[in-house]
């Protein structure tokens, strides 16, 4: 009798260890999510104010389609984009065509001293802050979920319920270079 209610004890505390794994993996992956979008939100905000900015810097740079069009491919690019992978892709080159957009925008004098370019570039670098910080939060997130989903004991449940790891969100190649600008 006594060995049942050992085995009992020992089954209730295995379903219960299951249980509150498996709660916590659901909440580290819900926090991925909302990390993510977090960031989704700021990018949005982003890719809101961009078509403004491309209009404003046409109007003195008419010769410069190039770097405007690099910006708005790269725009759309992003929000083509399907997966989060390609997301992270698309951001890093639209990073890096606005770098070079406001690389280009020093070249003109009347475009700086204009107060609606100098607005939404306030705008554009609060928002660039914001996405940093998502990033970070982002991927701190995704590193506790990835690391519960890896680590003894809870690997095992893991497996058994198929949570799959999550991406980080890293810079692209194109991002850790040093932006060239040409005239």
């Amino acid at each position: 009798m006594n060995i049942w209610i050992i085995i009992a004890i020992i089954v209730i505390v295995i379903v219960l260890w299951i249980v509150t794994t498996y709660n916590r993996l659901i909440t580290l992956r819900n926090r991925v999510r909302d990390q993510w979008a977090q960031i989704d939100v700021q990018l949005k905000r982003r890719f809101d104010l961009i078509p403004n900015l491309v209009n404003t810097i046409k109007g003195y740079t008419k010769h410069e389609s190039e770097t405007l069009e690099n910006v708005i491919k790269a725009r759309n690019t992003f929000l083509n984009a399907n997966t989060k992978e390609e997301e992270i892709k698309a951001n890093g080159e639209l990073t890096n065509a606005m770098t070079k957009l406001f690389a280009l925008s020093e070249s003109y004098p009347d475009l700086k001293a204009n107060t609606n370019f100098m607005d939404l570039q306030k705008e554009l670098d609060e928002t660039e802050d914001k996405i940093m910080s998502a990033r970070q939060f982002y991927n701190d997130t995704v590193m506790i979920y990835n690391n519960k989903i890896e680590t003894i004991p809870s690997n095992i449940v893991a497996s058994i319920f198929h949570f799959k790891k999550e991406a980080f969100f890293e810079a692209s190649e194109k991002e850790r270079e040093n932006v060239k600008v040409e005239f």
